[in-house]
């Protein structure tokens, strides 16, 4: 049953997708290196009631008995998964990290007060999204490596569908090194819940919120740096993506204005972030603007992405082995992480 997820095996889990060929390790230059990334927590909940949402499963009463003891056992996975994204070139989790799945900024705040986060002094960006489970994208960053100058947060609305309430996006500004600015949109479109092609037209609308911000962005300075990062819900060769949001896989394809993703290669090779069904999806996504594919590594600019799959990720046994690890298994409690990989990338500048 599981012969096609078990042929995808990830030996080796930084995937090469430079935009050119530069090896740190080979070069008479030294250079800096910021990580950024994503990860989809899978329903991170307190276990306080909140009345205005839906997240009666997430109680000590419900049905997944969600305690506290639980809860804390949550809190130290996601901070352990964390803790790794990027390590084999920036220790203590990534500069900064989009999240997703979050309940609130309380439940955040928890997180980076875990052993293996707290030394890295992570700040919060939340914002409180009319989602009706109650979940909203966040982003925790390096206070001593980032400095966030503005943030902001954008309703998505249907006019298909004006009573769905959904997560929004949230766009973050701030310097790298007192001098590189670096603008992130932080997303989580809607789900594929009843269909990919029944939901499609939700997710394009949020393609093209997002390109809207893009944008927006670009028209104050056309040379900006940007990053639009989430769980898109979506491949990198959906419409929502390659029209509406004009994300390129292809550096000879790309006009100008459009972005770049660096995981089309890889998610056509078969990896991806989350499985379904015996099929790999790619929906954790870093797409980049052409801004950060220069040569010139004078300003930070993109050298290459990877997925974080660490062993203690991965169901070993079982129905699902090979998939994420989640929290839970059909309501089963398995102690597990999320059921999908974060993503990252990592940005240099020369010294």
């Amino acid at each position: 049953m599981f012969n096609k997820i078990s042929t995808f095996k990830f030996i080796i889990t930084l995937i090469a997708v430079s935009v050119f060929t530069l090896n740190l390790n080979a070069q008479k230059k030294q250079y800096k290196i910021k990580c950024i990334g994503f990860y989809n927590l899978e329903n991170l909940f307190d276990t306080i009631d909140s009345p205005d949402t839906y997240d009666y499963e997430f109680l000590p009463s419900g049905k997944k008995v969600w305690t506290s003891e639980r809860y804390h056992k949550k809190l130290h996975n996601m901070a352990e998964v964390i803790s790794q994204i990027g390590d084999e070139k920036i220790k203590g989790g990534p500069d900064i990290l989009g999240i997703s799945e979050i309940e609130n900024k309380s439940v955040v705040e928890d997180l980076i007060k875990e052993p293996q986060l707290i030394k890295s002094e992570y700040g919060i960006v939340h914002y409180e999204s009319p989602d009706e489970r109650g979940i909203d994208v966040g982003l925790i960053y390096k206070k001593n490596s980032f400095k966030v100058t503005h943030t902001s947060y954008h309703n998505l609305h249907f006019d298909f569908d004006p009573h769905d309430k959904t997560r929004g996006q949230m766009v973050v500004t701030g310097v790298f090194d007192k001098t590189d600015t670096i603008n992130i949109i932080v997303n989580h479109w809607p789900s594929r819940g009843g269909g990919q092609k029944v939901s499609e037209p939700k997710r394009d609308a949020a393609g093209d919120l997002c390109r809207h911000l893009v944008d927006s962005i670009l028209n104050l300075n056309e040379n900006a740096k940007i990053i639009v990062m989430g769980d898109l819900n979506d491949n990198p060769d959906n419409a929502s993506v390659v029209k509406h949001l004009q994300s390129k896989g292809k550096e000879s394809k790309l006009k100008k204005g459009d972005l770049y993703s660096p995981f089309y290669k890889v998610y056509k090779n078969g990896v991806g972030t989350t499985a379904y069904r015996d099929a790999w999806s790619f929906f954790d996504q870093l797409i980049i603007s052409q801004t950060l594919l220069s040569k010139n590594t004078s300003d930070f600019v993109f050298w290459k992405a990877g997925i974080c799959r660490k062993p203690f990720m991965i169901q070993q046994d079982g129905r699902f082995k090979g998939y994420p690890k989640r929290t839970f298994s059909f309501d089963r409690f398995q102690n597990g992480y999320s059921d999908h990989f974060p993503t990252y990338l990592f940005l240099i500048k020369e010294k």
